[in-house]
């Protein structure tokens, strides 16, 4: 089955609007869900993460076997992104770290392994773990879409929204037809109108 490469995973509200954040890989859907369909984010200020509306409960048999298949092969990096993948996709990203974590452990060079295992942190109220993360992918490389577009809800999770405008402005310069960014503009004009000092 053939996996959709970027999708947009609705997260929560930030600073009172929809923000969304860009992994790969993450289940096999015909289409992603919109930003808009956001839960409240939590007292602290940083979102929880919901599961797209259009997607099925998770199959429990479906992760035992995958947990079946990377206890017998302890080297299989595949099995376990896809059963990291697989939570991730169901919201369960406290077990996505773990497996994203072991993944990592046997290729760690591997920048879209960091790029999700940072956005289940963002989701589980860790941006700064995540962002160690992110500029670790984007040292490797500069231009790594992904990343670059989770470091700024990275940022603005941890309260630095001008870093993160920045950042996103950067992005669609590079990406200017990307339809995956079509509606950053708008988040990036939200965020800016919540800017101190911003003339009305």
């Amino acid at each position: 089955m053939k996996r959709e490469p970027l999708v947009f995973f609705a997260f929560g509200m930030i600073f009172g609007f929809p923000l969304g954040y860009m992994i790969a890989n993450l289940g096999d859907r015909a289409e992603a869900p919109p930003p808009q369909a956001v839960a409240q984010g939590s007292t602290e200020g940083t979102a929880a993460a919901v599961p797209p509306p259009s997607a099925p409960p998770i199959d429990p048999n479906e992760v035992r076997a995958l947990e079946s298949l990377a206890s017998r092969e302890k080297n299989n990096v595949k099995v376990r992104v896809e059963l990291a993948n697989l939570l991730m996709d169901h919201a369960s990203f406290d077990d996505a770290i773990r497996w994203y974590k072991e993944a990592l452990a046997l290729e760690p060079s591997n920048n879209d392994i960091m790029v999700d295992m940072g956005a289940c942190l963002v989701s589980t109220g860790k941006p700064g773990e995540a962002l160690a993360l992110f500029d670790a992918a984007l040292k490797r490389d500069p231009n790594h879409k992904k990343a670059l577009f989770n470091k700024g809800v990275a940022l603005m999770s941890t309260g630095r929204p001008k870093e993160a405008v920045s950042l996103w402005e950067d992005l669609i310069r590079r990406y200017p037809d990307d339809p995956q960014l079509r509606g950053l503009k708008e988040q990036i004009e939200q965020v800016r109108a919540t800017l101190p000092g911003r003339a009305s």
